[in-house]
C-alpha cells in the first residue's frame, strides 16, 4: 500500500521571489512555522534542517535538497531525525512557484508522507501563515502546542 501524497495550492499577492526567500531564509521561516527554522545552503545535493530557532541543537526535521530552481521551484526529502537511517520514512516535498503578473501560486506538495503524521493538519497552517506574512507582514498566531521537547499541531474543533 502506498502512502499518501497531499497538495496544497494557494494564491499569494507578491512576487516569485519573495516566496523563495519566506521558504529559505531562515529568519522569514521563524516567523509563520512557530518559532522553528528551515537551515540549508539550498544547493542541489545539501543537508538541510528543520530546528527550533532558538535552540538550533533541537531538530525536528531533517533532509536533503533535491532540487534548487531559484525562484520557481524547491524539492527537499523530509524526515524525522530519528527516522533518518530508513529511505521508507522520508516525505518528498515539492514546492512549486509559478508567478503571474502580482499574484504567484504556491503549490506545496508532500509524497510519501506517514498516515497519521499531522501533515494533512499542519501544511494548510503552515502556508496560510507564510500566505499572511507575505501580504500583510504579520503571520497568523502559532498552530503549535509546545509539550516538552515535541511540537504538535493544535486542532481546531
Amino acid at each position: 500500500m502506498s502512502k499518501p501524497t497531499y497538495v496544497y495550492v494557494t494564491y499569494i499577492r507578491t512576487s516569485a521571489d519573495k516566496v523563495w526567500q519566506a521558504l529559505t531564509d531562515g529568519e522569514i521561516t521563524r516567523q509563520y512555522w512557530g518559532g522553528q527554522q528551515n537551515v540549508s545552503d539550498w544547493q542541489v545535493g545539501s543537508d538541510w534542517q528543520h530546528v527550533v530557532a532558538d535552540d538550533p541543537s533541537k531538530v525536528y526535521g531533517i533532509g536533503k535538497v533535491v532540487e534548487s530552481d531559484r525562484p520557481h521551484r524547491l524539492v527537499v526529502t523530509w524526515a524525522a531525525p530519528d527516522d533518518a537511517g530508513d529511505p521508507s520514512k522520508y516525505d518528498r516535498v515539492t514546492y512549486d512557484i509559478a508567478e503571474d503578473q502580482e499574484v504567484v501560486r504556491l503549490t506545496v506538495m508532500s509524497e510519501n508522507t506517514e498516515p497519521g503524521s499531522g501533515s494533512a493538519d499542519a501544511w494548510p497552517k503552515i502556508i496560510a501563515g507564510l500566505k499572511s506574512l507575505l501580504e500583510t507582514g504579520e503571520p497568523l498566531p502559532p498552530f503549535w502546542d509546545r509539550s516538552g521537547d515535541t511540537w504538535r499541531t493544535v486542532r481546531f474543533a
